[in-house]
């Protein structure tokens, strides 16, 4: 069964991330550039929150605060919710759908080994079953 690790091996381990003291607009303007969803808070290398457009629209846009003034520390989502490499890719999105979050960051001992989306889950999801679609088709037609 697949894990984590083997997903992160193909995606690679990059994590995009921020300080507390980044402004809403700073780390909008890098979400944009990356073309991300989200990004880890780090506080001195330590895990101290997520931000995602979720949190812009609910803590920013909502309440009316100026994104250029508003610190990433007042409106990010703390604690993290994390999880460990050696999840399983099934167990990572039962976990990701039932609490409701589309970013994960992977942690181990070690600290941050990467970070998962449910793109990522789906996009593999779907290669797995191309993949087993073919193996079908392959049996089906070298059988004849």
């Amino acid at each position: 069964m697949a894990t984590l690790h083997d997903l992160l091996a193909l995606k690679g381990h990059e994590v995009i991330a921020v300080q507390p003291a980044d402004t809403v607009l700073q780390a909008a303007n890098l979400m944009n550039e990356r073309n991300i969803g989200g990004v880890v808070v780090l506080d001195g290398g330590t895990l101290a929150g997520i931000f995602t457009e979720r949190d812009v629209l609910r803590r920013v846009v909502a309440p009316g605060l100026d994104p250029a003034t508003t610190r990433v520390a007042a409106v990010m989502s703390a604690p993290v919710l994390t999880c460990p490499p050696d999840l399983s890719i099934d167990d990572c999105a039962t976990l990701m759908t039932t609490r409701g979050v589309r970013h994960l960051p992977v942690q181990d001992a070690a600290g941050l080994t990467g970070m998962v989306t449910i793109r990522d889950l789906l996009t593999h999801k779907v290669s797995e079953q191309q993949a087993t679609l073919e193996q079908m088709n392959q049996y089906l037609y070298d059988v004849r």
